[in-house]
């Protein structure tokens, strides 16, 4: 008899818990991380970014909705992930007393022939018994020029009447050029680059200059270096000019030729900012530059590295390397006719001139040579501005006229303004000869007007 009194007692249990019910709230107000969930301009056919809001239940009880859905037709832009499963809807959705979930949001725009930015709106919705809410979807299309590993083999010209997107990198083939007119923005995929093989010749302004930039367009990635990776111009292109561009936030900024030596390519760099770069702003193995009113700020390792030998002339240029992500030990500018690479041993002429420009940053030394003594390292720094300690720049047949450790005193470093404030002890500190060569500055200005022209790619101009 103990046995049955015994098992009786765990029969009812049993038989009560199956009978009970899981009671739930259908009916409540959910709270929420937002109420509207905004997406910067998102490309055609591209897609976004993935946002995400929060959905909260506030009772001490358990809440069931009916559904979690689309407000309008399923899938036609916007795309969710609920807690884990990419679906347009999903019913009985169960959240636990005092407990939330996650909604993940992506978006697509249809391409339409709209140059303008559109408003693709949404919601999702909230369903209970009793009551419905939402949470709003606002996104800001953009047509494009879609550049999906595009090898551009004939003369063409690119105006702004809407972006130019680069996906999976793009060729300007051989013998073909490439004309990039004023106000043209050009965006560039993370990993992608632009390959010059014939020649690329960008025609901005002052006022309504070309822009090379990742195609991450949130507020938050208005500076940040590594979205794209580089333009690259190898062997064989020549004729290359920038005139007021842009050029930021990727891994190198402009790099001119490879390790393959033969037909080395050649750019003008006029007007230019070459900004945020994880590696490198201007890089050169063996290539020949000329460079007048370019600013070069923020890189990783180089703002400017000459590598290899080659021909260079920069002339008021502004150098000013404050790099903020990371401990930076190299130097900012760097001349080497000599370089190792994969175990091979490189070497070559070089021939390098700065003329009344500023090399500044925040380490001791913001110049560093390289020389192998049996190859030509014919360099000429005149009436420049430079941040450094032990760099040996004794020899007066290579610096003439230096100022070392100054403050330039930009008017603001932080907002990418580089133009010289009032104090700046290197106004009215280049050579004459230098100025008349570069008579106006990157704004337009005169360099000739009073008794000397400014360093850097800026005149002040009381």
């Amino acid at each position: 008899m103990r046995l049955k009194i015994a098992i009786i007692p765990v029969l009812l249990f049993i038989i009560f818990s199956a009978c009970k019910k899981d009671k739930f709230l259908t009916s409540g107000k959910l709270e929420f991380s937002t109420d509207t969930l905004m997406f910067d301009t998102v490309f055609t056919t591209i897609g976004s970014t993935t946002a995400n809001f929060k959905v909260y239940n506030p009772y001490n009880q358990d809440i069931q909705l009916k559904s979690i859905h689309l407000g309008g037709v399923p899938e036609a832009h916007y795309r969710l992930n609920i807690d884990g499963t990419p679906t347009s809807k999903i019913e009985n959705v169960v959240i636990p007393a005092k407990d939330s979930l996650f909604i993940f949001v992506e978006v697509t725009v249809n391409p339409t022939s709209q140059n303008s930015p559109m408003v693709v709106l949404d919601s999702v919705v909230f369903e209970t018994e009793t009551s419905t809410q939402d949470v709003k979807l606002v996104a800001w299309g953009q047509d494009v020029h879609l550049l999906n590993a595009k090898t551009i083999a004939a003369d063409t010209t690119w105006t702004n009447d809407k972006p130019y997107l680069i996906y999976n990198s793009m060729l300007v083939d051989s013998l073909v050029t490439l004309t990039i007119n004023k106000g043209t923005q050009i965006y560039i995929h993370h990993g992608s680059l632009l390959y010059i093989k014939g020649s690329l010749v960008v025609n901005g302004s002052y006022d309504n200059p070309v822009v090379f930039q990742g195609d991450r367009l949130e507020e938050f990635y208005d500076d940040v270096p590594g979205q794209w990776d580089r333009i690259v111009f190898l062997e064989g292109s020549h004729n290359n000019s920038f005139n007021y561009a842009i050029v930021k936030n990727g891994i190198i900024g402009i790099q001119v030729g490879t390790l393959n030596l033969t037909d080395k390519p050649d750019v003008a760099i006029n007007n230019t900012q070459v900004l945020n770069m994880n590696y490198a702003g201007i890089y050169s193995l063996a290539g020949t530059i000329t460079s007048e009113n370019t600013i070069v700020a923020n890189a990783g390792f180089y703002a400017i590295a000459l590598l290899i030998g080659g021909n260079y002339t920069f002339y008021h240029t502004t150098v000013a390397n404050l790099w903020a992500y990371s401990n930076r030990t190299d130097p900012s500018v760097v001349i080497a006719n000599n370089l190792v690479a994969n175990g091979i041993y490189y070497v070559g002429d070089v021939q390098a001139t700065f003329g009344n420009c500023i090399i500044y940053g925040n380490n001791d030394d913001e110049l560093g040579l390289g020389e192998d003594d049996g190859y030509g390292f014919n360099i000429l720094f005149q009436n420049c501005m430079i941040t450094n300690k032990e760099t040996d720049i004794s020899d007066t047949t290579r610096f003439k006229n230096i100022f070392t450790n100054l403050n330039p005193e930009f008017v603001d470093f932080s907002e990418n303004n580089f133009e010289l404030d009032t104090l700046s002890p290197v106004i009215d500190k280049g050579s004459i000869n230098i100025g008349n060569l570069v008579p106006t500055d990157y704004k337009g200005d005169s360099r000739t007007s009073d008794i000397a022209p400014d360093l850097g790619a800026f005149e002040r101009v009381p």
